[in-house]
């Protein structure tokens, strides 16, 4: 088992080959980039933003509504405010990935954890997003696209040039595994 090569030595632990046949999980090696805390921030803070936005024009423009609209009001503000506190360190404690030769891995969640293998067989399209936030921190998205009821894969939070390595990478071996990728 060789490793995917990506920048900075990034790259799979292999099995050992005693152990080949057991069932072997582990965490995906790799963190996502901690700038990725930044934008998910940013993301929430413009979310929370329209909400409470709303509720303030609702407050102030519909004097029937001050009743029921301020305490809403409180509450979304109260509520955005620990999800932006929470949400950003708790998604970068979870996220993790990793690529090999073989296939890749994903491990997300909240209180579940969900762990996704794409074998490299399996792989139809590898594809790169950066989205106008993602620009500003140097990040993208990886989306892993499989013949799987559960649908893609998403590597999210990497930084941009080790996401483009990744894609020629992968793309690369994909194009070079035997396979029917359905």
């Amino acid at each position: 088992m060789t490793d995917l090569s990506v920048p900075n030595g990034l790259g799979a632990t292999p099995v050992p080959p005693s152990n080949r046949d057991e069932l072997w999980l582990q965490p995906p090696r790799h963190r996502i980039e901690r700038r990725a805390v930044g934008w998910w921030l940013m993301r929430g803070v413009l979310a929370v933003a329209v909400i409470v936005g709303a509720l303030v024009a609702a407050y102030l423009l519909a004097e029937p509504a001050r009743p029921w609209v301020g305490p809403v009001l409180i509450g979304a503000s109260v509520l955005g405010v620990a999800y932006l506190a929470v949400v950003p360190a708790w998604r970068y404690a979870v996220h993790r990935w990793e690529a090999t030769e073989e296939a890749v891995y994903v491990r997300t969640g909240w209180f579940v954890r969900e762990w996704r293998v794409a074998p490299i067989s399996r792989i139809q399209t590898v594809d790169t997003v950066r989205g106008p936030l993602q620009q500003v921190f140097g990040l993208a998205t990886v989306t892993v696209t499989t013949a799987s009821a559960h649908g893609a894969i998403y590597l999210v939070g990497l930084d941009h040039r080790i996401a483009a390595d990744l894609t020629t990478d992968l793309t690369r071996i994909t194009q070079a595994t035997p396979g029917d990728a359905t």
